[in-house]
């Protein structure tokens, strides 16, 4: 049975060792960015619908890391809102040179 997180200060560091090897973090940091892109694009555009892009875009590189490569079940089956804040507050600091700190608390090896 899941531990069960009671805020996303407890979760955070689980989250970081699910994703504890780099290519995860790669995979994720694609999706991420995706997301990014389509949704800019659908704003400055004004073209809605491809914000319906944004889950397929974000999830499918996730999943693909968590069951290919890390070989666990993603933390959106359970804590589904904390793990999409988590997803991007990785990626904030992947692209802030910031995250090694982060990784080095939650005991993840690099």
């Amino acid at each position: 049975m899941p531990r069960l997180y009671t805020s996303f200060a407890e979760f955070w560091p689980f989250y970081l060792r699910e994703h504890s090897k780099a290519s995860t973090r790669a995979l994720h940091y694609v999706g991420t960015s995706l997301v990014m892109a389509i949704g800019v694009a659908a704003v400055v555009s004004g073209r809605w619908a491809w914000l319906i892009a944004l889950p397929l875009a974000g999830y499918t590189f996730a999943w693909i890391a968590h069951f290919g490569v890390e070989k666990n079940r993603p933390a959106t089956f359970t804590y589904p809102l904390w793990s999409l804040a988590a997803d991007f507050k990785i990626w904030g600091l992947w692209l802030s040179g910031r995250l090694g700190a982060e990784l080095d608390k939650a005991g993840v090896a690099r």
